[in-house]
């Protein structure tokens, strides 16, 4: 599990109820089934509308996705692609063939299965560049339907609000009931708003920052691609993939291949 993803869910939840404690709330108040059902039936129709039902299979992978913890071996890669380098200075490109079997990452086992059959380097930057734009459009749509929920939670909570004071304006012989109900049709704009802003568009920028993290990764897989098929020195190839880092990202990856 993604520690940041909990803990913020916790902080934010947390904070919310320990903030109505403190003015002598009580928790109960915090309770509405109508106006959860409306938030929540209403945020998931109105999302739904502006979807496929194939883009709205994906949602249960996307919460996997942003509350599991997935990091990407950039050391790893490099090293990879520093002793495909070596191997195929030494042994030709066709010696690499062995080694795709194992290849788990499919974007890395496709580029470099281009570059053994002998496909043009043009070619090969051309295929795995669509392949990454489509990745990347792919990653888009996912966080966009979080970014959709988290715009209409907010207003479905308004309307929320709204119905309840229609009702409640309607009866409002009954005096001793008033303020609990006007209270009660005030919850729905509550759950609205903190359902988008503790919930979906948190989500929404956490899968944009997997999928920049993930895309990072892919280009970094092409260039060293490219520079096997090019024939660069190993040393080369390990100067070209390590630009694509950070500075104290470079001086931690050093470090740790110094200790090795």
């Amino acid at each position: 599990m993604d520690l940041t993803t909990i803990l913020g869910l916790t902080i934010g939840i947390g904070a919310l109820l320990t903030a109505v404690l403190m003015e002598g709330g009580h928790l109960s108040s915090l309770v509405s089934s109508p106006a959860f059902v409306m938030i929540l039936g209403g945020t998931v129709g109105a999302t739904m509308i502006g979807f496929t039902l194939e883009e709205l299979k994906n949602v249960p992978t996307l919460f996997r996705i942003a509350f599991s913890d997935e990091k990407h071996d950039v050391a790893k890669l490099i090293s990879i692609m520093v002793g495909f380098a070596e191997k195929a200075r030494r042994e030709g490109l066709l010696a690499l063939e062995e080694d795709l079997s194992t290849i788990e990452d499919k974007f890395l086992k496709k580029g470099m299965q281009l570059v053994i059959d002998g496909t043009d380097a043009e070619l090969v930057r051309s295929i795995m560049e669509t392949e990454l734009a489509f990745i990347q459009e792919r990653h888009h749509k996912g966080a966009s339907i979080f970014e959709a929920a988290g715009g209409y939670a907010p207003t479905m909570g308004i309307i929320g609000t709204v119905m309840g004071l229609v009702h409640v304006l309607g009866n409002l012989s009954d005096t001793e009931s008033l303020g609990p109900a006007i209270a009660t049709a005030f919850l729905a704009t509550l759950y609205g708003i903190f359902s988008a802003n503790i919930l979906f568009l948190p989500i929404a920028s956490k899968l944009k920052n997997r999928s920049a993290s993930q895309v990072l990764i892919y280009e970094v897989t092409l260039e060293g691609i490219l520079s096997v098929q090019a024939g660069d020195n190993p040393r080369i190839v390990e100067e070209k993939l390590e630009a694509f880092l950070a500075p104290q990202k470079r001086k931690t990856l050093k470090n740790n291949q110094a200790d090795e």
